[in-house]
């Protein structure tokens, strides 16, 4: 018999095998192991490294008697372990099967299932920051106004917010699409359509929406925004395309209201509400200016005439009236000769010129 002298301090504890079995623990204090030809062997561990590591960990797991000791962890290829060590973060535990000694260090663990690929977490900056960390997540960032669309296959879209995320890399292929959520303005310009008429007028519109509806924008539509300008344009050419260009230029906002309900009901059903629509300008062709300015022209001129000769007739009237209250009145028609003499006679030069005998006559017994 031969015999050898282990001693165990209280942070170690002893894990004794015979012939390559697991056979029992050994506590604090000295003991005597019977290592006859050296078929029994003790292993020292120190418990103050947290993680218990062996080779013939399955073993002592399948005995149980380092239940009260060890946190033994058995992950599957779709979990993983965040392991906390005295309240620090210390890594991810990977498929398999693992150990934590319970004292003398504060050990926890979370397991979590990588097939949410999507990995929310409160510490999430400190588990991103810790070693190994970037083996088994992948980082995305979602711009200031903006969210996020993850895409999987099999899988519902995820809406994210702006701000950093994680997600799981071994959680299969996906794809992150980033919307901006603010106010956007499409100016759709140089939009040259044919009239009803068969005018050719060029058109700038201006649009401003904004995406409301993140998930349906994108599986509608690989680009929504683009999209919407395209439909602008098509709405632009069927509201004019059935006008002449004189009920375009007269009721341009009829016009511009039944644009924007073909658009409206267009971007909405790709996730896009339509906040303002307006027909910014519309531009006519160098002959066509030319001919509209010659029509505005005679137009102007013809109102112009109307009115003079509107005026004309109205003073001819006015005189009429006045020569028909004077001719009923003998005595009006003497004071107002007398207020014309007296003018005459207020000029400090006064010249008189008699022609006709008749009207001399008149004149001398006025004086």
């Amino acid at each position: 018999m031969m015999f050898k002298k282990v001693r165990i301090k209280s942070f170690e504890t002893g894990l004794v095998f015979h012939q390559g079995e697991f056979e029992g623990i050994l506590g604090q204090g000295t003991h005597w192991v019977n290592s006859f030809a050296t078929s029994r062997q003790v292993t020292v561990l120190d418990r103050r490294h947290a993680w218990f590591r062996h080779a013939e960990l399955d073993q002592v797991i399948r005995s149980h008697a380092l239940d009260n000791m060890v946190d033994f962890l058995d992950l599957s290829d779709h979990q993983r372990a965040l392991i906390w060590i005295n309240g620090r973060f210390q890594g991810i535990a990977k498929p398999g099967r693992h150990g934590l000694w319970k004292e003398p260090a504060e050990t926890r663990f979370e397991i979590v299932d990588v097939r949410q690929k999507h990995f929310t977490h409160p510490d999430l900056e400190v588990i991103r920051a810790g070693f190994g960390s970037s083996e088994e997540l992948r980082t995305e960032l979602v711009a200031e106004g903006h969210v996020g669309v993850v895409l999987q296959s099999g899988s519902e879209p995820e809406v994210i917010p702006a701000g950093q995320h994680a997600f799981w890399k071994d959680a299969g292929p996906y794809e992150i699409k980033s919307l901006d959520t603010r106010e956007l303005i499409q100016d759709v310009t140089g939009q040259e359509i044919l009239t009803a008429d068969k005018v050719t007028v060029r058109l700038n519109a201006l649009v401003t929406a904004q995406v409301v509806d993140p998930k349906l924008a994108v599986c509608k539509s690989a680009n929504p925004w683009q999209a919407l300008h395209r439909d602008v344009q098509m709405a632009l050419r069927a509201v004019v395309g059935t006008r002449e260009l004189d009920e375009i230029l007269a009721e341009k906002d009829l016009v511009t209201n039944e644009l924007a309900t073909l658009i409206t009901d267009q971007a909405g059903e790709m996730g896009i509400k339509v906040l303002r629509v307006g027909i910014r300008d519309i531009i006519l062709p160098g002959e066509m200016k030319e001919l509209m300015n010659k029509v505005i022209q005679a137009r102007k001129a013809a109102e112009a005439n109307l009115i003079e000769r509107r005026e004309e007739v109205a003073a001819i009237r006015s005189q009429a009236n006045t020569a028909r209250i004077l001719a009923d009145n003998p005595t009006l028609m003497r004071l107002k000769e007398l207020e014309v003499l007296q003018k005459i006679a207020t000029d400090s030069k006064l010249e008189v010129i008699l022609g006709e005998k008749g009207l001399a006559d008149r004149v001398v017994n006025l004086l």
